[in-house]
């Protein structure tokens, strides 16, 4: 799949939080997807980040706003508020997990839990056909931040051409494709012996 990943420039920096069973699950998972596809994230696997030194090298920087990407009451609803950016750059973490691991992430690491979050409203059903979404409106993580970057160029707050938007989910696309035609030719296998 990593051909079909073209890197692209955010004025955002993306850190993505990958529990140690997604990293360890696979190398083409959506956050690997993610990460590849972002000239400006870094990948760090964990699962309690309260002492975490890169991760509170990130938020304790004061030329840096720092959110986390996970629904909550008083969450920043990108579709209707703006991030504030104040000159200073932003940086949004994204948990890369199941969501039961998600939430103990977010137990466990006091750090983040003190963030502000930012959410969005999505009323589209994932593509990612192969696996089961706990709910209709649950993301992979890699569509997740598609969804992000789109509010985030509307806010102008990114500057990303729309051929490059529109490429962003081309590897996660080609591997559900891929996936599914396996599945198809396994299910054939099957049905004929």
């Amino acid at each position: 799949m990593c051909k079909f990943i073209k890197s692209i420039d955010t004025n955002t920096r993306f850190v993505i939080l990958m529990h140690p069973k997604e990293y360890r699950k696979t190398k083409n998972g959506t956050g690997h997807f993610t990460n590849l596809s972002l000239k400006n994230s870094e990948l760090i696997v964990g699962i309690d980040f309260s002492n975490n030194k890169r991760v509170n090298e990130i938020i304790n920087n004061p030329d840096i706003n720092s959110y986390l990407l996970y629904p909550s009451t008083n969450s920043i609803e990108l579709n209707s508020e703006k991030l504030e950016t104040k000159d200073k750059k932003s940086v949004i973490f994204i948990i890369d997990s199941t969501w039961p691991c998600s939430k103990k992430i977010i137990r466990l690491s006091e750090n983040l839990n003190r963030l502000p979050k930012v959410s969005f409203k999505y009323t589209n059903s994932s593509n990612f056909k192969i696996k089961t979404q706990p709910n209709e409106y649950s993301l992979s993580t890699i569509e997740s931040v598609y969804c992000v970057l789109k509010l985030l160029c509307e806010q102008n707050l990114e500057d990303i051409k729309e051929s490059e938007l529109n490429n962003f989910l081309s590897p996660f696309e080609m591997m559900v494709s891929y996936q599914l035609k396996c599945q198809k030719q396994e299910s054939i296998r099957y049905k004929i012996r």
